[in-house]
């Protein structure tokens, strides 16, 4: 996946839970419960497994359930939500060429499978 040129920048990740996968559909910013921080080298880890994923064909569904927000010391960097039914990414953030704002991945990549996997280690048990 294509990530902003912001991406390196990057200090810490906010994990987010999305409530509301449908409002994600049009919407102008990613929304939801913040489940994790992640810092360092944990933050960096995330960004290459991102970076990582295959492209795959986009199905239609677009419900995401998990996303991130990238920050750097001062500022959010960007935002992503994942659709891993759909395959689907949307990418937020500033100056982001409209073409990279909707991307592909492969689900089932082994990725997007660790990736996945940790998402979900951040809800409680």
């Amino acid at each position: 996946m294509l990530l902003p040129p912001t991406q390196g920048k990057t200090e810490l990740i906010e994990v987010v839970r999305i409530g509301d996968p449908v409002r994600h559909i049009c919407s102008e910013d990613l929304v939801g419960d913040t489940a994790a921080i992640w810092e360092g080298d944990q933050a960096q880890q995330a960004l290459s497994l991102i970076a990582d994923l295959p492209g795959s064909e986009l199905y239609r569904c677009f419900l995401p359930g998990w996303g991130i927000r990238a920050h750097s010391t001062t500022d959010q960097l960007f935002e992503i939500a994942f659709c891993f039914r759909c395959h689907g990414a949307r990418i937020w953030g500033p100056g982001l060429p409209v073409e990279q704002r909707g991307q592909t991945f492969d689900a089932d990549s082994p990725a997007a499978l660790e990736l996945l996997h940790r998402f979900r280690s951040c809800l409680p048990d």
